[in-house]
């Protein structure tokens, strides 16, 4: 055998992005799947690379205080979730660093305070989700779930800890009923969307099913409680398998009539965690009665219509027209009048838009992975009293945040993290940025 393939014993000093221990071998890292910090273990690299190698856990020496028994039977195989195995105290503390790290190497900053994190549900929280379906003949029927990890190959699931029920206990019944259709090597997803009023399953079908396919979809919809869909194309493709649908909704406080949403739109993927993010997002903001607001990214009005019941004036802006559309709607519905809402393409140059001419005390920005980087100078150019920026992506908020203080004259005067995908390496976070200087707000609206 390769001598470099033989054991080896090692420290774990850290995790990285994806909930791997690292460990420095000869001033190299070595990235260990299943160890954490403060252990001891056995290792054997299995890929050698220029900046680190990758390696498997041979045998844990000494475990880590933090190290839990994980709840679900697939953890370790199924690639939905990284940190099953660490204490939910050590996962926060985890994500913490992380954020702190990039900030500070990426973006050269750190903030004057760190907020305490937010965290909700830690099972059954995950109210969107995007399932893969494969008929394996090998295995002698469907499988139904997330990726392996760091595989291209569907688990073999039975059951998820983390989908919302009753989803999570129908993951071996799913995979039962498609094996049973005759289209069942030509429905390669279902996607997962719950609202408080409703749960409705998409199945991607690339083939019309049979009529004896609808009567046991009919079926298995009927006595689980779930309503399926079935999408044959494109979004705009997307029917109820029994009309009329349901219109999902989600509730909000200050937000009567909840928040309208169709299948396949984007929402925040965990429910409690959401309502604390939005009020951590108003707290941060402390909107006054005069004040005019821009919420970029706004989506369906998540920010924007519980902001417009504090403030004269909400100006949303999105990308997704359809998403524009449903945010109008939902603003119509919970009776807000002085929310308006506008489509654009926020990574292209919107400075000539009407919305971004205007004059804002507040900004909420909440971007997806690629961060804000291109409307940063629309959103700073009335000088705002607070900007609140949402982040899904450490990396981007860091380097967003460098151009904020450095280039535009912010500070960063807190963050903290948001535990919304709970044992996932996954985190996000909220900024909060002000004018360095008093003097430099003269433009500013009083």
């Amino acid at each position: 055998m390769n001598p470099a393939q033989e054991p080896e014993t090692a420290e774990i000093v850290s995790l990285d992005h994806e909930g791997r221990g690292v460990a420095r071998i000869d001033g190299k890292a070595v990235f260990v799947e299943g160890a954490l910090p403060g252990e001891q273990v056995r290792l054997r690299r299995t890929h050698r690379r220029r900046r680190h190698d990758e390696a498997v856990m041979v045998e844990l020496l000494r475990a880590s205080p933090d190290r839990v028994t994980p709840r679900c039977r697939h953890f370790g195989n199924c690639g939905g979730c990284s940190l099953q195995h660490l204490a939910h105290h050590a996962q926060l503390e985890a994500k913490g660093s992380q954020v702190a790290e990039e900030l500070e190497r990426i973006g050269g900053v750190l903030p004057e305070s760190w907020l305490p994190p937010l965290a909700g549900p830690v099972w059954s929280y995950r109210r969107r989700a995007r399932l893969g379906c494969k008929y394996v003949a090998a295995k002698g029927g469907v499988l139904v779930g997330f990726r392996e990890r760091g595989s291209p190959y569907l688990a073999d699931l039975e059951h998820c800890e983390v989908l919302v029920e009753p989803v999570g206990g129908l993951i071996a019944e799913l995979a039962v009923l498609i094996g049973e259709l005759s289209i069942r090597d030509r429905l390669p997803q279902i996607e997962v969307a719950a609202g408080d009023n409703a749960t409705v399953l998409v199945l991607r079908v690339l083939d019309p099913p049979s009529e004896t396919d609808l009567e046991r979809l009919r079926e298995f919809q009927a006595r689980h409680a779930v309503e399926l869909h079935l999408q044959p194309g494109g979004l705009d493709t997307v029917v109820p398998l029994t009309p009329p649908a349901t219109a999902l909704r989600y509730g909000l406080p200050d937000v009567p009539a909840g928040i309208g949403f169709a299948p396949t739109d984007f929402i925040q993927v965990n429910a409690g965690l959401n309502r604390q993010m939005i009020e951590r997002a108003l707290e941060l903001l402390s909107p006054r009665e005069e004040d005019v607001a821009l919420d970029l990214f706004c989506g369906l009005g998540n920010f924007s219509l519980p902001l417009a019941r504090r403030v004269t004036r909400v100006t949303g802006v999105e990308g997704d027209a359809g998403l524009v559309a449903r945010a109008r709607e939902n603003a119509l519905q919970n009776g807000i009048d002085n929310a308006e809402f506008h489509a654009a393409d926020l990574f292209a140059n919107v400075s000539h838009s009407p919305w971004a001419g205007r004059d804002y005390d507040l900004v909420l920005l909440d971007p997806p992975r690629a961060g804000a980087r291109e409307v940063l100078p629309v959103l700073v150019a009335s000088r705002p009293r607070r900007i609140v920026y949402i982040s899904c992506h450490a990396g981007t908020l860091a380097r967003d945040a460098g151009i904020l203080v450095q280039q535009h004259g912010y500070k960063l005067a807190a963050a903290g993290i948001m535990d919304m995908f709970p044992h996932t390496s996954h985190v996000e976070s909220i900024a909060l940025f002000e004018p360095a200087h008093a003097r430099r707000m003269a433009g500013a609206r009083a």
